[in-house]
Order: C-alpha cells, then structure tokens, then sequence
C-alpha cells in the first residue's frame, strides 16, 4: 500500500466513522436511558436522508443559495425528531417500558418495518442524491491527495462537537442530571418529584434527532434509496454492542475501529469489507463481553 492509498483509506475510515458514530450515538442515549434497542433507528436515519434531499432540492430550485443545505440539515434532523419520534415514544413505547425485552424488540421492529413501507410509500424506489452541500464547501488537498472539505473536515468536527456537547448536557445542566438520575433509579428519582415520561420523551426525541441528523449528514455523499436504514441500524448495533450498551465516550472510539477496520479493508481485501466490522465486534466481545467500555451490572431478579 502506497503513501495514496494510505492517505484515501484513512480519509474513508474518519469519514465513515464519524457519520456512523452520530447514528449509534442517539442509540446509545436511548438505551442507556430508557434501557430499550430501538431497531426503528435505522428508519429514522433514512427518514432524514430522505428529508433532506427533499427539502434541499425543493429551496434549491426555488433559487436559494446552496449554503442553505446545511441549516436545512438540522431542521430535516428536528423534524424527525419531532414529529416521528415524539409520537413513537408517547404513543407506543411508553406502553410497554415494563414488559419483557423480547416485546420491546418486536414492537421497535414492527415500526421500522413500518417506517420503511412509509419510505417506499412517499418516495418510492428510485434512489436519490442531492450534493449542493457537498460542492460547497470544495475540495483541500493533503500530501498530494484531494479530498473533500465537507467528509474530511465537517463531518468529524461536527462528531465531535456532539460528543462534547452531549457529555456537557448530561453532566452540567439541570435537565441533563435529571436525565442522569433517571437513568440510574428511575423508581428514586421519581419519589424526588422528577417525571420519568417527560425525561423519556426527551431522550427519545433527542435520540431520534441524532439518527435524523445522521442521514442528513450522510445524504450528500451517497446515493438515498430504500435499504440504506437497515444497513445503518447494523453498523450502529455494532458500534454500541463493541463500546458497551450506553457508553457515549466509548461509542466514539469504537465507531473509529469500525470505520478504520471497514475503509482499509475495501482498500486491501475488498472480498472482506461487510464482515470486518462484525468481526472486531466479535473478537471484542470474545475478550470483553461486556464491551471495551462496558463493566459487569448486577441483574435484580
């Protein structure tokens, strides 16, 4: 492997991580919080692709400038949040936080399953791309290799800035420590007054926003077509299964391993390339099956 080649698949390997890291991290708030897999994540990642590349598309041709792809993100990103993930939460899971996990499962894959005839339903099967955000922000060359601003430089900072804007939120401000205190007693920090529905319903919107968000970030650099949340939902699974189940900070070291592992692997033995992310997920758990992050919890029985 050249210096180039070297060059391109680390480039791949950051860009790839930080989107995937944006996704599994709305996973892992929602379930170290609310303690359930929502399979309906992956939807919800497609659903802001989707939604994007709409609501660009539709100003575009209006006339607006192109730099206005990037706040249409975030509102494409608040909008699934709002309005999906709002109803999913009161409407659906709150009905069944108290039964068994196995329920929990059916029910968030019953609505991805849903969420995806929605997506056929709405925008059909063609696919879509949209890449007036990606062309905006041009092209920076790096030891005589040309990548793009917007994979290279926007991408990992916005993960970052995420990653250090969550932990600030949960560990500074109020409505962040009454998150916290739910997460650790629920049935404690209701006797204290804080309101375990509202708490969730917060989370669960705040953890449907990152999934939009990522699909929306993810939308100018790939083609948008049916399928896309499924492979997401996998990856992000990965992602937080390798981390530990409700690891923030460990999401983001685990989501570089898998992003690294898959971009040098389509680069050296492409034959390989799905399976490499499973198979770090594999060996970590072989060695830690409580993740890299993750630590021993007792069971109440």
């Amino acid at each position: 492997m050249n210096l180039t080649t070297f060059l391109l698949a680390l480039f791949d390997g950051v860009s790839y991580a930080a989107l995937v890291f944006i996704v599994a991290l709305g996973l892992t708030l929602i379930f170290g919080v609310m303690r359930i897999l929502n399979v309906a994540h992956g939807s919800l990642y497609a659903i802001g692709a989707y939604a994007t590349v709409s609501l660009v598309g539709w100003v575009l041709a209006l006339g607006a400038a192109p730099i206005l792809a990037f706040p249409l993100m975030i509102v494409s990103a608040i909008l699934v949040g709002v309005l999906i993930g709002g109803p999913v939460e009161y409407l659906l899971l709150r009905r069944i936080y108290d039964k068994p996990e196995v329920l929990q499962l059916l029910v968030t894959f019953a609505v991805f399953m849903i969420l995806e005839d929605v997506q056929r339903l709405v925008w059909g099967t063609q696919p879509y791309f949209e890449a007036q955000a990606l062309r905006a922000l041009g092209n920076v060359t790096v030891f005589g290799v040309t990548y793009t601003v917007y994979q290279l430089i926007l991408l990992p900072l916005v993960a970052l800035t995420l990653l250090v804007g969550l932990r600030f939120f949960l560990r500074r401000t109020v409505t962040g420590k009454l998150i916290t205190a739910t997460t650790e007693d629920r049935e404690a920090a209701q006797s204290i007054g804080i309101d375990a529905d509202r708490v969730f319903l917060l989370t669960f919107v705040m953890g449907a926003i990152l999934a939009g968000l990522g699909g929306a970030l993810a939308s100018p650099t790939t083609s948008i077509l049916p399928g896309m949340g499924a492979d997401m939902i996998v990856l992000s699974f990965a992602v937080v299964a390798t981390a530990g189940l409700g690891q923030i900070e460990g999401a983001a070291i685990a989501a570089l391993m898998i992003g690294m592992g898959r971009s040098f692997a389509i680069y050296i033995w492409p034959e390989v390339a799905v399976l490499v992310p499973y198979l770090i997920m594999v060996l970590v758990l072989l060695v830690r099956p409580e993740g890299l992050f993750g630590s021993p919890a007792a069971r109440k029985i």
